[in-house]
C-alpha cells in the first residue's frame, strides 16, 4: 500500500512539473491539434487539379468526348496541344499527363480492331503518376464502352468490372494521413515525456533528493510511466474525438474504447523505451540524438507509411518485435474496420510483452546508474 502511495505521489509531481513547463505544454497542444490535422488536409495521395494536355490526331467524337472527360478537382481542363510540343511541355513541367489520340481511333474501334492511345506521363511526380494513370485509363475506357453501345458494336471487354471501396468508399486520404500522424505523435511524445523527465530529474539535482527518500528505483519508473502515459493517452483521445472525428470528418468504424486499450498497451511499450534512453542518455541533446536513430526508423518501418506486406521480409520479421508495428496493425483494425477484441489481442500481448522487456531492462539500467550516483 505504501508502494502504490509513493507510485501516485510521485506521479503527481511529475504532472505538475509537466504543468509548469509552458513550452512542453504548447508542443503537446501543437503535436495533437495542428500537426495532425494538417497531416490529414496537407499530405495527400489524391489528384488535385493535376495538368493534363492532349494531342488529337483524330478529330472524332470519340476524341473530343476523351478530351473533354477530364473534370476537376482531379484534373485540369484538358489543353490542346501539336505533337511536336509534347517533348518540350513534358520537359519544362507544363502537363504531367499528355495523351496523344491516334488519327482513324473511331473508325478503328468502330470496325473492331484495337487501336492503341499513348500516355506520356512526367513521373517526377510520382505519386500523382501511379495514381493519374490509373484515372485516365479508367476515363477512356468508360468513353470507348459508351461509343461501343450508342454503336451497337462489339465490345472487346469481355468482362465488367465493378468496384467497391470497403471502410473509405470516397478514398479520402485525410483519413489515412490524419490517423497515422496520429500514431507517430503518440509515439514521438510519450518517449520525449519519459526521458524528459528523467533527465529532467538529473539536470536539476533532484535526483540526489529522490534517493534519500524512502522510495525504490521501480517506484520512480512506474511514477514516470502512469503520469506521462496518461498525459498522452487524455490528449490523443482529444485529438481522436476534436480533429479525427471533427475536422477531418472521418468516420470511426470500431469502439474508441478499444482503441484507447491498445494505445495504453502501446504506451506501456514507449514510455518504458523512454526510461530507458533516459538513462542511456546523459542530457537532452543526447536524447535528440538517439530519438533520431530510434523513431525514425520505428515510424517509417511500421506500417504506416508503407504496407507491411510490401517491405523484405526481413524487415516485416525485424519489425514484428517493434511496437509500432503491433500499434499500427491495432490501430487500422479499430478505426477503419471496426475489428473486436478477439481481433486484436494478439498485438495488445505483443506490445505488454516488448513494454515488459523494455521495463525490465530499463529497470536494471537505472538501478545501476542510482548505484553509481
Amino acid at each position: 500500500m505504501s508502494s502504490l502511495k509513493n507510485i501516485i505521489n510521485l506521479g503527481i509531481k511529475e504532472l505538475r512539473t509537466l504543468v509548469q513547463d509552458p513550452v512542453m505544454v504548447i508542443v503537446i497542444l501543437v503535436a495533437f491539434t495542428l500537426m495532425v490535422y494538417s497531416a490529414g488536409k496537407s499530405v495527400s495521395t489524391e489528384l488535385q487539379n493535376t495538368p493534363i494536355a492532349v494531342v488529337d490526331e483524330d478529330h472524332s467524337a470519340i476524341s473530343i468526348n476523351i478530351a473533354e472527360a477530364f473534370y476537376e478537382p482531379h484534373f485540369k481542363p484538358a489543353q490542346q496541344i501539336s505533337l511536336q510540343d509534347v517533348n518540350k511541355s513534358l520537359d519544362t513541367g507544363s502537363y504531367t499527363f499528355v495523351l496523344d489520340i491516334p488519327d482513324d481511333f473511331q473508325k478503328d474501334l468502330l470496325a473492331g480492331r484495337q487501336p492503341e492511345i499513348q500516355l506520356a506521363i512526367d513521373a517526377t511526380m510520382m505519386s500523382q503518376a501511379f495514381i493519374g494513370a490509373g484515372y485516365i485509363s479508367e476515363i477512356i475506357d468508360r468513353e470507348v464502352q459508351h461509343l461501343l453501345e450508342t454503336n451497337n458494336a462489339t465490345s472487346s471487354q469481355a468482362v465488367k468490372q465493378i468496384v467497391r471501396m470497403r471502410f473509405n468508399p470516397n478514398l479520402n486520404s485525410a483519413w489515412f494521413s490524419g490517423v497515422m500522424e496520429l500514431i507517430n505523435m503518440i509515439t514521438l511524445l510519450s518517449v520525449i515525456l519519459t526521458g524528459a523527465a528523467l533527465i529532467r530529474e538529473r539536470e536539476h539535482g533532484t535526483l540526489e533528493h529522490l534517493l534519500v527518500m524512502p522510495i525504490t528505483p521501480f517506484q520512480i519508473m512506474m511514477a514516470k510511466i502512469w503520469s506521462m502515459g496518461l498525459v498522452v493517452l487524455m490528449t490523443s483521445t482529444f485529438s481522436l474525438y476534436v480533429v479525427i472525428q471533427g475536422w477531418l470528418n472521418m468516420t470511426i468504424a470500431g469502439s474508441i474504447l478499444l482503441f484507447q486499450l491498445g494505445t495504453a498497451c502501446f504506451l506501456f511499450s514507449t514510455t518504458s523505451l523512454g526510461i530507458l534512453l533516459g538513462t542511456l542518455a546523459r542530457s537532452m541533446p543526447q536524447l535528440g540524438l538517439l530519438l533520431l536513430l530510434l523513431i525514425l526508423p520505428l515510424q517509417m518501418l511500421s506500417g504506416g507509411m508503407t504496407p507491411f506486406d510490401s517491405m523484405p521480409e526481413i524487415v516485416q520479421n525485424i519489425m514484428q518485435f517493434a511496437p509500432t508495428s503491433h500499434f499500427v496493425s491495432t490501430s487500422q483494425a479499430v478505426l477503419y474496420r471496426g475489428a473486436g477484441f478477439s481481433i486484436i489481442w494478439p498485438d495488445l500481448l505483443a506490445n505488454v510483452a516488448i513494454g515488459s522487456v523494455f521495463f525490465l531492462f530499463a529497470l536494471a539500467l537505472f538501478r545501476k546508474s542510482l548505484a553509481s550516483v
